[in-house]
């Protein structure tokens, strides 16, 4: 009877679930989406999942070191984490598709996730992976049509870019098409780490650029006060991806809520614990856009931003 008494507690430990433990790959720092990441664990809390209490949570981050991603990737792999969660862009996505073609995947791609072949389509991705799609990369001529808008007068227009991020190609061939619509040309800038940045804003200078497209990239978004500082420091006008650049002080974004994206990722994170398919959850594509406009900025440029422009804005920072 008393060996029965012990074994009792045993038996009922032993049927407890475990702890599911996710994997959350980066290719920044953590203090670079601090925001992002908090509606990603807003999104799993809206499943039921909590870091800490029914939810473990191992994160890498590859600190502006693309090069890193696959082995970080290959680590949560080998950890055997219920899910790896890829993020910041292409190249976490397609370093978590190298590393396992079984473990679900969830990512965030500024790319075409079709294009970079990591689903089969966006309605039904097939394999391991599925996620959300971005799409910043195809709003770089609505961006610059809104520069124009700002500034029609600006003859010479700079697009920075960073050339190790996948979908860069397509982002200099859609701000060019849209260019040419305008009557303007592009000057490209290319930079993927600090120094170069330094230098392309030089360049920038040397060639009295009029205004600036900076390209969606997770490297810019991590060094947002950087860049927006210089072009605050060399008097171009510029248009940003996320708000985040115009809180910072940046003139004017337009683009997704990364926040927004982030919690959609969690969702689709803790569907999958609960027993969903990665390949019948369709690639999610952002539904809403927001404009915002720092009018401090444009004062200290001398810009008079068009009322029209004014009142299509999602926010107005004073």
């Amino acid at each position: 009877m008393g060996a029965a008494i012990l074994v009792a507690p045993l038996s009922t430990r032993a049927q407890q679930p475990a702890t599911p433990v996710i994997g959350f790959l980066n290719n920044l720092s953590p203090g670079a989406i601090a925001r992002p990441v908090a509606a990603f664990r807003e999104g799993l809390k809206e499943a039921g999942f909590i870091e800490g209490h029914n939810l473990v949570i191992e994160y890498r981050w590859a600190e502006n070191h693309n090069d890193r991603l696959p082995a970080l990737a290959a680590d949560l792999v080998r950890r055997q984490v219920a899910v790896v969660v890829a993020t910041g862009g292409g190249a976490s996505a397609l370093a978590a598709k190298a590393a396992t073609t079984t473990i679900p995947t969830v990512f965030s791609s500024a790319t075409d996730p079709v294009e970079l072949g990591l689903v089969v389509s966006l309605n039904r991705p097939g394999g391991n992976a599925t996620g959300v799609y971005v799409m910043t990369n195809s709003l770089e001529a609505k961006r610059l049509g809104l520069l124009h808008e700002l500034v029609p007068n600006a003859a010479t227009i700079a697009m920075l870019v960073n050339p190790g991020t996948p979908g860069a190609d397509s982002q200099l061939t859609e701000a060019k098409t849209a260019a040419q619509t305008l009557a303007r040309e592009i000057h490209v800038l290319r930079a993927h780490n600090e120094p170069e940045l330094d230098r392309a804003f030089a360049i920038l200078a040397e060639h009295h650029t009029d205004a600036l497209l900076v390209a969606a990239d997770p490297f810019f978004n991590a060094h947002r006060q950087q860049i927006v500082t210089m072009a605050a420091r060399y008097a171009v006008p510029a248009i940003y991806e996320f708000r985040e650049f115009v809180v910072a002080g940046g003139l004017m974004s337009y683009g997704i809520s990364l926040a927004d994206a982030y919690r959609q990722i969690g969702l689709y994170t803790g569907k999958i614990l609960q027993g969903a398919k990665a390949a019948d959850l369709p690639v999610m594509q952002p539904t809403k856009f927001e404009l915002v406009i720092n009018l401090k900025a444009a004062k200290a440029l001398g810009i008079t931003v068009p009322p029209m422009l004014l009142a299509r804005a999602d926010e107005v920072i004073d």
